[in-house]
């Protein structure tokens, strides 16, 4: 499953509320090939922008390798720092280690960091087959040096971006895996699903059109609007039946019968009088 997700920064004011709100915001999943997906990606932007006209971009993400076949050779990359920590929890489970290369990640020093990570995969090679510490190493120094480039964030680069337009500002990329997971993760992972790759295509599409607010025109146009003209009739039939009796049948005669007040329906209620209440009462 991919997942992209486009948007030109975060609104000012809202932010001034404490509440983080993406503006223009715009996603798009799919189960297609890295070339296809792509291809989309770019339809999507290009239907929203004219690309000459754009600024920059900005490219946040996990470090998978489809990821980075951007078409647009200016594109700032960098590796999204809640995966970086996730590799480093994942691949070292010594925890004097783990602290050790998170700070000198976070001191901006990742010379040192990746000598260190490649010191420690060799301090703790086994001859137990069993024992994977080593080989766990160097796989995070793998994907670490692989990602060299897009380590450090871009602002930390010296790399300087044209200025936000008024009502916009901008903050540390991130987002991409909390966009993930409300809008795909949560339904579509866990709970012993499996998903066929058309169902998982199909299920993403309706996922992010709903994101994007544009899954009712979607329908709509699919189904040249049969489903929203029979939910109407839905309605209109549903408000119809409200208008009905509150009772239907034929009654309880001995109650119609009853036009005056019963002490009996005020007393305590015992097991023969709820009987009697219910034969001869509504």
């Amino acid at each position: 499953m991919k997942v992209f997700t486009m948007y030109e920064g975060w609104d000012a004011e809202k932010e001034q509320g404490n509440r983080s709100t993406l503006v223009e915001k715009e996603m798009l999943a799919g189960m297609e090939n890295s070339t296809e997906f792509h291809e989309k990606r770019e339809a999507c932007i290009r239907k929203k922008y004219n690309a000459d006209e754009i600024g920059q971009r900005i490219l946040n993400g996990d470090g998978g390798s489809w990821i980075k076949e951007a078409y647009d050779s200016e594109t700032i990359f960098q590796l999204d720092r809640y995966h970086i920590y996730q590799e480093i929890l994942r691949e070292i489970s010594h925890k004097e280690a783990q602290k050790k290369i998170r700070e000198l990640f976070e001191n901006e020093k990742i010379d040192e960091m990746l000598e260190y990570i490649q010191t420690y995969a060799t301090s703790v090679e086994s001859p137990d087959e069993k024992d994977k510490s080593s080989k766990k190493a160097m796989e995070l120094y793998q994907y670490l040096y692989n990602n060299r480039e897009g380590l450090l964030p871009y602002h930390k680069r010296g790399i300087k971006i044209p200025e936000s337009e008024e009502g916009i500002i901008y903050k540390g990329m991130g987002i991409q895996e909390t966009q993930n997971c409300t809008v795909v993760t949560l339904r579509m992972k866990h709970r012993r699903m499996r998903w066929s790759v058309n169902g998982a295509n199909n299920l993403a599409k309706a996922l992010y059109r709903k994101e994007n607010r544009t899954l009712i025109e979607t329908i709509d146009r699919y189904t040249d609007g049969l489903v929203f003209t029979m939910q109407m009739q839905e309605i209109v039939e549903t408000l119809s039946a409200a208008k009905a009796p509150k009772k239907d049948g034929k009654g309880n005669i001995y109650a119609d019968m009853i036009n005056h007040h019963l002490p009996l329906l005020d007393a305590m209620q015992t097991a023969s009088r709820k009987a009697f209440k219910r034969a001869f009462s509504c």
